[in-house]
């Protein structure tokens, strides 16, 4: 028993360490980048006010959210707090500015989080529609995986398509070097991440695995996850260059030895520092490899920052 409390303690301050490890890199480098001042005019439409014949797709640093489709998973305050990552409605991420989502799915076609399911991929698919009805130039990278553990849903290729067929940019390393303006009015790239089935070809009206990466850290410990993602993120090509989409996470997980489980209060120790990734990107001669940023519990300001410096690449200021 002492052992393990002795443990605990120690594990607390290496937690306090690593906080005040970011607090004080953000004081003594502050978050100035090109655009950090720009605010979308409205956030739903915010590709569109940049200009879809001027924006590539390789420019765009899309604002994402981590388990998209979480909001209402589990028994609220039973076993939600545990797998919740968001606290909005699929339609409400995007018209907040989120434009990749990540939905993970069971062999019944309900979006789930580890062992807990919440509600069916129609939802999702419901939710996208109303969304792309609404709008005219909004891309969205919609990835959906078979959670780890599950058996892959029967004949869920086939189901995407009859439901998204209209809406869907087919798998083609050009697209990356197009702008948005090119590749309309098709508007969505749907990366399907089959845990056992064959993956999607090329020209696939689906993307497959490769053209979505990243390096998880499972941690949570701030510092050593912020650190992380800039050295992950350092070694890839620039945005310009390479024919995938790479995702960093600003995000930290509970872990199984430490008395706190619930996620909220274990991810806001790196949910603040978006910004000061991004001016630590610049810092470290980066900047132009970020593309896909992630969060838990997205809010305005997170999307602020992604579409600040997608505008000043656009302009040429970055």
């Amino acid at each position: 028993m002492g052992a393990q409390w002795s443990k605990q303690v120690e594990r607390r301050k290496l937690i306090a360490d690593e906080k005040k490890t970011l607090k004080d890199l953000e004081e003594s480098s502050g978050c100035v980048f090109p655009g950090c001042d720009h605010r979308p005019a409205d956030r739903k439409n915010w590709i569109s006010g940049l200009n879809p014949e001027k924006v590539h797709i390789n420019k765009i640093v899309w604002p994402g959210t981590h388990d998209s489709g979480t909001h209402k998973i589990g028994i609220k305050m039973v076993s939600r707090p545990f797998a919740q990552c968001q606290s909005l409605s699929i339609y409400q991420q995007l018209v907040l500015g989120t434009r990749l989502l990540d939905i993970r799915v069971n062999e019944n076609r309900k979006v789930c989080h580890g062992i807990l399911a919440t509600f069916a991929i129609d939802v999702v698919i419901n939710d996208v529609k109303k969304f792309l009805s609404e709008t005219e130039s909004e891309i969205i990278i919609l990835e959906i995986r078979t959670e780890f553990g599950h058996n892959d849903p029967p004949e869920f290729e086939k189901h995407l398509e009859e439901q998204l067929g209209e809406y869907l940019i087919h798998q083609d390393d050009h697209v990356f070097q197009k702008t948005v303006a090119e590749i309309l009015p098709k508007r969505i790239i749907c990366v399907w991440k089959p845990q056992k089935s064959d993956p999607p070809k090329a020209g696939s009206p689906f993307w497959s695995s490769g053209y979505l990466k990243d390096n998880w850290i499972d941690t949570d410990l701030p510092a050593t996850k912020f650190e992380s993602n800039l050295k992950y993120l350092g070694q890839q090509q620039p945005v310009t260059s390479r024919k995938y989409f790479y995702r960093v996470e600003n995000t930290v997980t509970p872990q199984a030895d430490n008395p706190v489980l619930c996620v909220k209060p274990v991810t806001k120790r790196i949910h603040g520092y978006a910004r000061l990734f991004i001016t630590q990107c610049f810092s470290r001669n980066i900047a132009d490899k970020l593309q896909v940023f992630s969060t838990d519990f997205i809010d305005e300001d997170f999307v602020d920052a992604c579409v600040g410096l997608t505008w000043a690449r656009v302009e040429g200021k970055a």
